[in-house]
């Protein structure tokens, strides 16, 4: 999976997670400086890497959904969290932040992996979700797919190098294509992507889920739409527009992963409504997961 596409999926999405409310619980330590703490010696601690400005993934206040579900997971395994604040959107994209993060023993514990991703070694899924039409109500488009009629008299955005552009491409679309690169800039919100609509700019924005749904309330106008899996071509594999997005730990640490993967069996109510009072779209996870190695 391209870089851009995980960092649009951190969290990424849901890429690394748990709930409380902001003081006197686990969130009190969010504003904590980087552990200094050896690997060998955290035995107490949960050492997360996280971005400390991107929501509704994270942020230094600890108002993201990833941070809220990295206090669930702290306080389900008896450990102070503490973090290690790096962008994923800094030079060299997500690849570089675990190199220079996870791998560096900065931290133990990223809150968005995509499930089988290879770079790193990733619990059980926490939750599944899934690209989106967004539209405005008003000009009742009913794009169901990116084979709608509709798609080929309107203006077009989607996220660089993710799946979308893909589909554009191969579908021809392109040419009433708008691309955003809010995952590659670090002074970007997903936000920018609603009100592209909201405006005007573009008439459909085909985006990822809980990149966008905490935002939501604040665009009474638009609407969400599923974007479901197709064909586009004979002896084309089928495009999928749904992920399922896992913790992730080094390779290796399967101790840990082990710790993660118990806590996301017997926590799944309580991280499931974390996610939904940020709007992340959920579907069912799959029953067999393909682990990555470690």
């Amino acid at each position: 999976m391209k870089s851009s596409m995980i960092r649009w999926m951190m969290f990424a999405g849901c890429a690394a997670f748990l709930a409380a409310t902001p003081e006197g619980s686990a969130a009190a330590s969010t504003t904590a400086q980087p552990s200094k703490t050896s690997p060998a010696a955290s035995a107490h601690v949960l050492r997360v890497c996280a971005d400390p400005g991107y929501l509704p993934y994270s942020n230094r206040a600890g108002e993201g959904f990833e941070n809220k579900i990295a206090e669930l997971v702290a306080r389900a395994m008896g450990r102070k969290l503490e973090y290690t604040w790096a962008s994923y959107r800094a030079h060299g994209g997500f690849s570089n932040f675990l190199a220079l993060n996870l791998d560096a023993h900065k931290c133990d514990v990223i809150m968005n992996l995509p499930t089988g991703d290879n770079e790193e070694l990733a619990t059980k899924p926490y939750y599944r979700s899934s690209y989106v039409f967004v539209t405005r109500k008003d000009k009742h488009l009913h794009i169901r797919s990116m084979r709608s009629v509709s798609m080929h008299s309107v203006r077009i955005g989607f996220e660089a190098e993710t799946t979308p552009e893909t589909a554009v491409k191969i579908l021809g679309l392109i040419r009433n294509a708008v691309v955003f690169h809010v995952a590659g800039n670090p002074a970007a919100s997903p936000r920018e992507l609603l009100q592209a609509v909201q405006d005007g700019k573009v008439g459909v924005m085909v985006t990822w889920e809980p990149a966008i749904g905490a935002f939501m309330k604040d665009y009474p106008d638009l609407q969400l739409r599923r974007v479901p899996s197709e064909e586009y071509g004979p002896g084309l594999p089928a495009v999928h527009y749904s992920y399922a997005m896992s913790m992730g730990v080094r390779k290796g640490d399967t101790a840990l992963r082990a710790e993660l993967d118990k806590v996301i069996a017997t926590h799944k109510a309580e991280i499931a409504a974390t996610l939904a009072k940020f709007n992340v779209g959920l579907l069912p996870n799959p029953r067999h997961y393909n682990y990555s190695n470690g």
